[in-house]
């Protein structure tokens, strides 16, 4: 299976809105795969309705969502109809259907010891086709999908700065939305390494800077 800092395998995937190819489709683009265990499953619904009602916010910060799960083309597109039609709510990303499971575990979404379903993962891959986050949950846990999109948020503003983000960014208990300045790597810049020049330091290993977000 791939891992972090691997380029996401290229593939050609049938979806809802037709053929693929992964992740060239998305060139450009930061993209999130997500698996879930199957349709007409209550924890997946609520799931899929909470990705449908931040798919805009996902979009504002250049991200487009994919699902997946090892259901039939014709059962994802009748789940859709219902989700549509009963909670009226719009699936507006697509979703993958791997009726033979050949993408799952190429991608390490079955763990035998959870079943022969996809578990919950989570996949987010930036505009180079990068891997940059993978993330499992077991079935009976539904996902964060505020957390899965403050982490594409963390990623893009750490790229964009060459900074790293502290725990529960942008909300951190000790530096709130500060971003933490990487430490230094010789005894010469860690002599200059002092509160002031737009940054903030508890010592020299651990300061931190305000950026726009």
């Amino acid at each position: 299976m791939p891992l972090l800092g691997d380029r996401f395998p290229d593939m050609t995937v049938q979806t809802t809105a037709g053929t693929m190819e992964l992740p060239d489709a998305y060139a450009g683009k930061w993209f999130i795969l997500f698996s879930h265990p199957g349709d007409f499953t209550p924890v997946c619904t609520t799931e899929f309705v909470a990705f449908a009602k931040r798919h805009e916010q996902f979009r504002e910060n250049n991200t487009e969502l994919i699902g997946l799960s090892i259901d039939q083309v014709q059962a994802h597109m009748k789940w859709v109809e219902w989700i549509n039609d009963t909670l009226k709510t719009n699936i507006t990303f697509p979703i993958i259907a791997d009726g033979t499971g050949r993408v799952a575990k190429q991608l390490g979404m079955i763990h035998p010891a959870k079943g022969s379903n996809t578990v919950r993962a989570v996949f987010i891959i930036d505009p180079s086709g990068t891997i940059r986050t993978i993330l499992y949950y077991p079935q009976e846990v539904g996902r964060n999908m505020d957390e899965i999109l403050r982490t594409v948020r963390a990623l893009q503003v750490a790229d964009q700065n060459r900074v790293a983000m502290p725990a529960n960014w942008p909300n951190n208990e000790l530096i709130a939305d500060g971003v933490i300045i990487p430490p230094p790597t010789n005894e010469t810049t860690k002599a200059t390494r002092v509160t002031g020049n737009n940054m903030t330091c508890f010592d020299w290993w651990l300061c931190y800077k305000e950026v726009p977000y």
